[in-house]
């Protein structure tokens, strides 16, 4: 099973011993000493280093510095700037309509509404729908006109994503995000951010209308837009209600539906799909086949994005998690719950969900104790496998390398 792992890291398989203690000091929360606790007479540390050893590529996402951050970025500087340089059109296009109902000053605050949120984060979404639809169409389509249409997509799906970042900073009362405020806490805005997402949600429609209503694809792009955005908000509303349970009641079927709605459906599904309907797709079975992968995907980055959270470098990830803190149904907790005794799921019910810093670092340290960051390297590495080759048994017209570079660029990713 890991021979593929073993040929795509060979550098890495043979530095594992060496990169153990490596691996301890990042995934370590104190170098205080501490009672030493053991397993069939071993102390616990030994015995999880050497599971750590025993698993056959080391945990990427804590010491994968050997390759530069710079050439595992997601997009190229080319793509992004390709990209941006369509916003302003964008902006343009949708104060003149703002303007068209005689609402001069509506037009000029949405101008700034949408230049202060929809622009400012990593814009992958938005360039995975270009990037995709790329790969999907013959070289003599790739025309300045159809690509200016796939990028204006992009740009769709990017303020779908504003649209959610606002409301979702709204419901949790945030303070910061993409390292500036949160648009509800910038002075004179507050509540009115309210009305700002919707009118960037309603705005996506007035693009696809004024660009896309001659195409034949402009009905199904539309039904793609709603249903995502359904999606995506029974996933959020799965995400508040669970937040409100006790970590002892959440289950991984649970979490599979929170990651689904919320995150795979908008993030993976949705930018591949736009593509494959500007490309000319038609056929049900290659949705069918597409959403399949592209779901599992989104599974494996949420899965990675829990792992960071807890395990993650800050000064890698640009975050300090806050999921313990904030009683989040994650994929660490799940499987902490799946593998506790009775001792050990009296301290998750007693730490988790709790802001005393020191109940935080007792839940790390348990995950520690259950071994986590080794059963999380091993699920790591099964699942870039088991998506691979489902990617490889798809038969219905998606080129397979279009799959395997998305599946490529979040493998190993540390932030």
């Amino acid at each position: 099973m890991f021979k593929l792992a073993q040929k795509l890291l060979p550098q890495q398989h043979q530095r594992l011993l060496q990169c153990s203690a490596v691996m301890r000091r990042f995934i370590s929360t104190s170098d205080e000493v501490k009672s030493v606790d053991t397993i069939n007479g071993l102390p616990t540390e030994l015995v999880n280093e050497q599971k750590l050893k025993k698993t056959t590529r080391t945990l990427s996402t804590l010491q994968n510095h050997s390759v530069p951050i710079a050439a595992r970025v997601t997009v190229s500087k080319d793509e992004s700037r390709d990209f941006m340089a369509v916003f302003p059109d964008v902006v343009r296009d949708l104060t003149n309509a703002t303007k068209a109902y005689n609402c001069s000053d509506a037009a000029k605050w949405f101008a700034q509404v949408l230049q202060y949120n929809v622009p400012r984060g990593k814009k992958n979404r938005g360039i995975l729908t270009v990037l995709t639809y790329k790969n999907l169409v013959p070289a003599e389509e790739l025309t300045p006109e159809n690509i200016k249409l796939a990028q204006y997509l992009g740009w769709c799906v990017e303020m779908l994503q504003s649209f959610f970042i606002i409301s979702d900073d709204v419901m949790d009362n945030s303070t910061t995000r993409r390292g500036q405020k949160c648009w509800h806490k910038v002075e004179n805005v507050g509540l009115t951010a309210i009305n700002d997402a919707l009118m960037i949600e309603n705005a996506m429609y007035a693009i696809l209308k004024q660009h896309f209503s001659h195409l034949d694809c402009y009905v199904a792009l539309m039904e793609l837009f709603h249903e995502i955005a359904y999606i995506t908000t029974c996933g959020q509303s799965l995400d508040l209600l669970n937040s409100h349970k006790r970590v002892s009641e959440f289950t991984m079927e649970n979490y599979k539906a929170i990651v689904d709605n919320k995150t795979a459906y908008y993030s993976f599904y949705l930018p591949f799909a736009l593509a494959m309907h500007l490309a000319g797709y038609k056929d049900a079975e290659a949705f069918r086949q597409s959403k399949t992968i592209l779901l599992e995907m989104g599974h494996f980055f949420q899965v990675q994005d829990d792992f960071l959270d807890c395990f993650g470098n800050p000064e890698v990830t640009g975050k300090i998690g806050t999921d313990i803190q904030d009683n989040k149904c994650s994929w660490l907790a799940v499987v902490a719950m799946q593998r506790a005794n009775a001792e050990q799921r009296q301290i998750m019910i007693d730490c988790y969900g709790q802001n005393d810093p020191l109940k935080v670092e007792r839940v790390k340290e348990l995950y520690k104790e259950l071994s986590l960051p080794s059963t999380y390297a091993i699920f790591e590495e099964e699942s870039y496998n088991m998506i691979k080759t489902h990617i490889q048994q798809t038969s219905r017209g998606v080129p397979h390398q279009t799959f395997l570079q998305i599946l490529n660029k979040i493998y190993q990713r540390d932030s």
